[in-house]
This record gives structure tokens, sequence and C-alpha cells, in this order.
């Protein structure tokens, strides 16, 4: 995914992660990371013998602010699930028949019920995966036919969590 800090861009991949070990590459230099994550958005990042705290800040979609040693950065990631989704379909006008994940992750939320109608963009179910929440939205106008996970489940790659009826 795409990471913008202030006037950088830059190319962000998760390599791996096995606990709280994390491999990424930032630009293709890869970094061997521990990260400890809170509830509240804090965090404890260990590299290279060194910790370092640090305060992650949701705005929107895509928008943090990340507080380190009492700076500030303003962060933009691209929406790794519309780029995966856009990278799925064949054509633009196919209708989205299910929701299944991209990565592995747990069920935060899920925001519908079985028969109920969706409008492009509502809400539907909230995945997290690499200590981040993304909030799956409909694709199109669609009835909900069947939910295949409850809240607080553990999801793999490909495992598919939302089916529907489309209009």
């Amino acid at each position: 995914m795409k990471a913008k800090i202030g006037n950088r861009t830059c190319e962000v991949e998760l390599i791996s992660k096995d606990g709280n070990s994390v491999e990424i590459s930032v630009d293709g230099k890869i970094y061997d990371i521990n990260v400890v994550m809170s509830e509240s958005g804090f965090c404890s990042i260990l590299h290279e013998g060194r910790s370092y705290n640090a305060e992650s800040v949701r705005h929107s979609e895509g928008k943090y602010t990340i507080t380190t040693n009492f700076r500030y950065f303003d962060i933009g990631l691209s929406n790794p699930q519309k780029k995966y989704i856009r990278g799925r379909q064949s054509a633009p006008e196919e209708a989205q028949e299910t929701i299944t994940s991209p990565m592995p992750g747990k069920i935060i939320k899920i925001m519908v019920s079985e028969d109920m109608e969706v409008k492009q963009g509502d809400p539907l179910i909230v995945v997290e995966a690499m200590k981040m929440q993304s909030t799956y939205t409909a694709a199109q106008n669609a009835i909900v036919d069947k939910i295949h996970v409850v809240e607080g489940d553990s999801v793999a790659r490909d495992q598919l969590l939302i089916s529907f009826k489309t209009n």
C-alpha cells in the first residue's frame, strides 16, 4: 500500500507477522520490528534494540496522526480493500456477490443483518488485520443474503464474510 507522510510518498508492504514480530518493507528496505498495541491506539515499537512509544489516532478512512517523541506525523494510506477489489473484478459493471477477507484478521463489528437492504457505500463489516481496522462497504445496492461470520471470529485470507442477492 502507499503511505503519504507530508510531501513524501512511500510503498509499504507487510512481509510477515508472527505474534508481535512484524517484518515490513518501506520503499524496498526491510525492517524487523516488534509491535505491541493497546486498544486505545498506543503502541510500543522495538527496532534494533531501541524502544519507541507512539500513539495512532484515526481521523477517517486512511487518515491518521501518529505522535511519537512529541512529534506529530499526518499519514494518509491508500485503501487496500478498494485496490484489492478493483484488481479482482473482471469488469466494472460486474455485480459484487460476496465480500471476502483480503488477509487474515478478526471480525470486530458487523453492521448489517441477513435480508437487510443496503445501498452503495453503506458500511457492512469491520475487520482488524495487522493492528488496523478496515471498514468494508457495499459496492452497489443489494440485499444481504447470508453473513458467514460472527463478531470475534478469526478469519483466513479469501474467507467468505458476506454474500448478497443483487437488486
